[in-house]
């Protein structure tokens, strides 16, 4: 079966334009997000119809916190107040959820197996074995830096497996 590819930075930061209606800068080549680095990394997991890991989307904890603020147009301060308290409230942790569902049209090409949002994981939630192998790994990814206009910056991973 084909792999499941890689998308490009632009992709990425115009999927996140796209949804947020605001502007995105990205540096690419940051270096990888941790998730077991505190204070934790929101982790979204994507699988093909027969339910096999295909590529993991990770976002460090201010990132996350700016995108689920962003998104709903939240004040800058909702989402600082969730990173200087190092805690996702439930609705920037669903807002966060959402973007990571969205996400999987990133992996979705013709000829590509079509793969969709199993589960996102919170900041610090113990990850599965099957996915928690694959955070670190030397595996295709794209490791960027992305700050989202009006609001902050913070440290995205893509990685396709």
């Amino acid at each position: 079966m084909a792999r499941t590819p890689l998308p490009a930075a632009l992709e990425v930061r115009e999927l996140l334009e796209g949804l947020l209606g605001r502007d995105a800068e990205a540096v690419v080549g940051t270096g990888a997000v941790d998730p077991h680095q505190h204070p934790g990394a929101m982790v979204g997991a994507y699988v093909d119809d027969t339910l096999k890991l295909r590529s993991i989307i990770v976002v460090d904890q201010p990132l996350t916190a700016y995108l689920g603020a962003a998104i709903a147009l939240m004040p800058v301060a909702t989402a600082k107040a969730a990173i200087e308290s190092e805690l996702l409230t439930p609705v920037l942790y669903d807002n966060s959820a959402e973007i990571l569902n969205v996400a999987a049209s990133l992996f979705n090409h013709d000829g590509a197996p079509h793969v969709r949002l199993y589960e996102a994981y919170a900041p610090r939630e113990v990850l599965p074995a099957d996915i928690d192998k694959w955070v670190l790994a030397f595996v295709a990814r794209l490791d960027m830096e992305v700050t989202v206009a009006g609001y902050g910056t913070g440290r995205i991973s893509v990685l396709v497996i």
